[in-house]
């Protein structure tokens, strides 16, 4: 197991819980997509990781969605500024 691999995985469910954080304190929604997002990105890794038994057509649409997520949020940010 990779070390990097793991830490990768912590900093993901960090920015999970700071895009939680984003939408409550800052009221901005594009916190829970970014939130989402990562949460989904920890799924993927620890369905590889811990080889769980998830089809590859389930782990298409997990990506597919966070990245659905995080383009909603980064375009909601982008129309922000």
């Amino acid at each position: 197991m990779n070390l990097l691999y793991l830490l990768s995985i912590l900093l993901e469910v960090v920015v999970s819980a700071l895009g939680v954080l984003l939408a409550i304190r800052r009221k901005k929604m594009y916190g829970w997509c970014i939130a989402v997002t990562f949460a989904l990105y920890v799924i993927y890794d620890l369905a590889a990781l811990l080889q769980w038994n998830v089809s590859q057509d389930t782990l298409y649409t997990i990506f597919f969605v966070a990245t659905l997520s995080i383009l909603w949020a980064v375009w909601n940010i982008f129309l922000e500024s």
